[in-house]
């Protein structure tokens, strides 16, 4: 039994299907209690080691959870208990935990594991009463822990919570499906086939729509929005008209809890039998199962589960017998408190709702993105017919999409929906060849909406992109072809030199009235240093490249005691930076944005120094290109070096351009449609107004967000080419919280996230 004086006791358990990321949230519950003086305890096997007691929770310290971030699945197990729900299991669970002095708990799982925690939680004065009438408790024990404390965190690769954003496990989910997806369009395409992929989502239909729109796919089946009677002629229809108009594969995607309308499970089968019945296709059906819940973490999967289980830690420890439970969600990437019991019933009303056939109320609990997002699947995937838009108040208007700056992986994604939401419009879309130069040159092509065929998962640009932006002297010669090619209005795609050559334009439109068009640009960088919009497409893809890398070089230390220091893009922008170091568990990370001393770097260097000493052995320094001013990467890894006396040795690696490459990741695949479908928007509304205002979108909170091109400056530091406020720059405390032990930090100043 735990004593007056000894530290408060934290148990965490994971609970319910395991889902990646759960390791993560453990390590952060873990190393941010210690750091708040408190005692952590894993509850093994979930419930089941509450019940069984003894081995079933163990106390845990810095080093039990090291080296976990990047494994999937959970290291203190789950399982699905029967005995729990029970009085007698309850009875069991509490009295092992009041064994160990444990009153407060993080409980990570899905809405059956949240719902009975609080069960448990509500029942709990009458099991202390009914343990101090058995004699298992006394008394003191009964008054020293009147009230079990909760906070939870959702654990589901379905991302089926209703009322945050993303749940933990979804994204890596979303990754493997989309490995799959880009696999088998390969293969499908070369024998001109139909695929029907069933992905998990048995009351929510987040995987297989997100997946259909990311992978470009034809059709889609989901719980929330059963087909209308007849969909059997409507699916063939359309994949009959996506082979007209030049596609060489099919691929339908089915969530496992599809049905029509009468209630009626639509399963991948019969999807593929009424294919080869109605087309005679020679369709294929291909299961994913559990290999959605496996592999590795994303790089989301392992940075934001720390803040999550960060926050959680904080919660359940300021908590006091009369506090409400909570579960610590994900709203716009900010740590949001969500009432427990209020967010499980909003949860559990969508099978409701769909069981009595209000599906716009299905549809409208999932939230406005994925709203939009089955219009932009539905718009993006139907071919277009010639008759459609004879009526359309922009047909025969022009439009040009242009890439500038470096190369982000998602600008074909990106290029690939303007078209096509282009041509929806009505609208003549056009392809520049090599940026501004490009313009310059006069490249400039009809683009076809087969044309962008398999352009929705390629890395690069098949446009080409340019960092040069127009010169004073370039400006009559671009303004003429402008004239030349007739382009009514131009989609900028790019990153900080998209930007400022766009603005150039805006603010020449006096002298050169070529430029007195719309002109929309959108961001697309990886270096996340754009105005207007928290993140930027590329971003994720160069966050998960850099996180890949950075597990391949911390593996190469098992078998020493070795310091890395890693140099990262990102200009002077330190976002690749410091989100790359939470989702690697990097002890020390140098953003530009906080240059740092020779007194910080020789403090730095004691701290490694020390916990070498005292066992470490992996120390993990993160560098953005651009910090530190002279103090390079390989200076500080020779000042590491020198320091070490033989204790550790020390390698420097510059990451390099890997972080441009790669296909998007289907994050980045899905916000370069959204932006790109709110960025047509805006431009189709100029031309119909016959406005020609500059605009530069993105999403901000959340929200879309349209700006004046003209007003750019204000939003901007134009020496350091980044935007003035920076959101993620307010994570950045946690890093020392989770990550080095050896620093001491002020508890009473540690915030909130």
């Amino acid at each position: 039994m735990a004593t007056e004086n000894t530290p408060v006791r934290i148990g965490v358990l994971t609970s319910g299907g395991d889902a990646q990321g759960m390791n993560a949230a453990v390590r952060a519950v873990v190393r941010t209690t210690l750091r708040l003086g408190a005692q952590p305890y894993a509850v093994m096997e979930g419930w089941a080691g509450a019940v069984a007691g003894g081995e079933g929770i163990r106390p845990l310290n810095w080093d039990s959870v090291g080296s976990i971030l990047h494994r999937g699945g959970t290291i203190i197990g789950t399982a699905r208990s029967k005995e729990f729900p029970t009085r007698e299991g309850m009875l069991s669970a509490a009295a092992n935990l009041l064994e160990h002095g444990i009153d407060r708990l993080v409980v990570i799982g899905g809405d059956g594991s949240l719902t009975g925690t609080n069960e448990f939680r509500k029942a709990w004065p009458s099991l202390l009463a009914e343990l101090m009438t058995t004699g298992r408790i006394t008394s003191e024990v009964a008054a020293a822990h009147p009230q079990l404390m909760i906070a939870g965190l959702v654990g589901s690769i379905d991302n089926d919570l209703v009322g945050t954003d993303m749940t933990i496990g979804a994204d890596s989910a979303l990754h493997r499906i989309m490995e799959a997806i880009d696999s088998l369009s390969s293969t499908a395409a070369s024998h001109q086939r139909t695929f029907v992929i069933e992905v998990m989502g048995r009351h929510c239909g987040y995987l297989a729509l997100m997946s259909a729109v990311a992978g470009g796919c034809d059709y889609v089946f989901v719980p929330e929005l059963p087909p209308a009677d007849g969909w059997e002629e409507d699916m063939c229809n359309k994949l009959q008209a996506g082979r007209a108009a030049g596609r060489r594969d099919s691929l339908v995607i089915v969530a496992e809890g599809a049905q029509d309308r009468e209630g009626n499970q639509i399963t991948a089968a019969h999807v593929c039998d009424v294919l080869e019945e109605r087309l005679g296709e020679d369709a294929r059906v291909t299961i994913l199962g559990h290999v959605q819940r496996g592999g590795r973490p994303s790089a989301y999967d392992r940075w934001m589960p720390t803040l999550l289980g960060y926050a959680a830690a904080q919660e359940v420890l300021r908590a006091t017998p009369e506090s409400e439970p909570h579960i610590i969600g994900v709203r716009h990437n900010r740590i949001a408190h969500l009432p427990l019991m209020e967010s499980v019933e909003n949860t559990r009303a969508v099978a409701s709702y769909i069981k009595d056939g209000d599906y716009e109320a299905a549809v409208a609990a999932r939230g406005t993105s994925f709203a939009q997002m089955l219009q932009i699947f539905e718009n993006m995937s139907t071919p277009p017919s010639q008759s459609r838009h004879d009526d359309s108040p922009v047909k025969d208007k022009r439009v040009a999409i242009l890439h500038a700056g470096g190369l982000a992986p998602g600008m074909n994604t990106a290029a690939r929906a303007a078209v096509r939401l282009g041509i929806d419009h009505g609208l003549t879309m056009l392809g520049i060849e090599g940026g501004f130069p490009g313009l310059l040159d006069g490249a400039v092509k009809e683009l076809s909406w087969a044309d962008v065929e398999g352009w929705v998962g390629e890395g690069g640009a098949a446009l080409g992109t340019h960092r040069e932006y127009p010169t004073i002297e370039q400006l009559y010669s671009i303004g003429r072809s402008l004239e030349s090619n007739h382009i009514d209005g131009l989609i900028v795609i790019g990153g900080f030199n998209a930007y400022l050559g766009a603005h150039t334009l805006i603010k020449e439109r006096d002298r050169y009235p070529a430029f007195n068009i719309p002109i929309v640009c959108v961001p697309a960088s990886i270096d996340n240093n754009l105005p207007g919009s928290e993140l930027s497409i590329g971003a994720d893809t160069a966050v998960n490249s850099t996180v890949s890398t950075l597990d391949a070089i911390k593996l190469s230390a098992s078998a020493s005691k070795r310091c890395f220091v890693a140099e990262v893009m990102g200009r002077r922008c330190g976002y690749l930076t410091l989100i790359s170091g939470l989702a690697t568990g990097a002890e020390k990370v140098y953003l530009p944005e906080h240059d740092a001393s020779l007194d910080e770097i020789a403090s730095a260097t004691s701290d490694m120094v020390k916990s070498f000493r005292d066992g470490r052995r992996l120390y993990l320094v993160l560098r953005n290109e651009a910090a530190c001013g002279l103090y390079s990467t390989k200076l500080l890894a020779d000042v590491f070096a020198q320091e070490s006396n033989g204790l550790y040795d020390v390698r420097e690696s510059v990451i390099g351009h890997v972080q441009q490459g790669g296909n998007p990741t289907a994050f980045d695949r899905l916000m370069a449609t959204r932006l790109v479908t709110n960025a047509m928007q805006v431009l189709v509304d100029e031309l119909v107004a016959g406005t020609a205002r500059g605009h530069y979108v993105g999403l901000v909170n959340g929200e879309f967000r349209d700006s004046p091109l003209a007003h750019m400056n204000d939003e901007l530091d134009l020496v350091n080419r980044r935007p003035r406020d920076q959101w993620w720059l307010r994570l950045e405390h946690v890093i020392p919280v989770v990550s080095q032990d050896e620093v001491a930090i002020d508890k009473s100043k540690l915030p909130p996230l």
